[in-house]
């Protein structure tokens, strides 16, 4: 498995840009590894196994998703999938050049932003039900900055380093049996200019 894997070519971006494969992409990083059936269950919609594989081959034919290696105890009948790198990078520069690359560029943008935003208000329609120390670690802010395109892209750069050590951290504590209390957090980080 890569540690970050750049997206730059058209074929990859635009097989990435469905939201049922966005879904299927982020529920395999979460678990770690999962079957087709595994998937569809999460999905709780009542999609059918069979559409959940035909999406699962899909990433795989773009190096997105690959075969699990096989574990003791597990049914050898069913194929097991992991992401195939720890982290996607898409950067909109990649497919400035191509009109057909910066459409499908902000159609997975659109795909992401409002996956994202049905993590957060599930979390909002749920918060009663984590306890006081989780809701109140909890954050939803907005900040506005007068900056340089320059400053912001260190100011993001600085966040993304903060977000990775800490996320370390907790992968190294879980590796050492410190489990207790971790739950997987989410932060969601959006920069950009904006004139009102």
């Amino acid at each position: 498995m890569t540690e970050t894997r750049r997206i730059t070519d058209v074929a990859t971006l635009k097989a990435m840009g469905h939201p049922l494969r966005v879904r299927l992409y982020g529920d395999l990083y979460m678990r770690g590894t999962a079957t087709a059936s595994q998937l569809a269950e999460s999905l709780d919609d009542g999609t059918a196994v069979s559409l959940v594989s035909y999406h699962l081959r899909k990433l795989a034919e773009h190096g997105l998703i690959e075969e699990a290696p096989a574990e003791s105890g597990r049914d050898g009948r069913e194929r097991w999938w992991r992401p195939a790198q720890e982290s996607l990078r898409i950067d909109g520069a990649d497919f400035r050049g191509s009109p057909e690359g910066a459409a499908a560029h902000t159609a997975l943008s659109r795909i992401i932003y409002e996956q994202r935003r049905e993590h957060y208000l599930r979390f909002v329609e749920q918060r009663s039900g984590w306890s006081e120390a989780w809701q109140d670690a909890s954050d939803a802010s907005d900040f506005h900055a007068r900056l340089t395109a320059g400053e912001l892209k260190e100011l993001t750069e600085e966040l993304h380093a903060v977000i990775k050590r800490y996320a370390e951290q907790g992968r190294a504590a879980e590796a050492a049996g410190d489990s207790e209390g971790r739950e997987t957090a989410v932060v969601h980080l959006y920069g950009f200019p904006f004139r009102p």
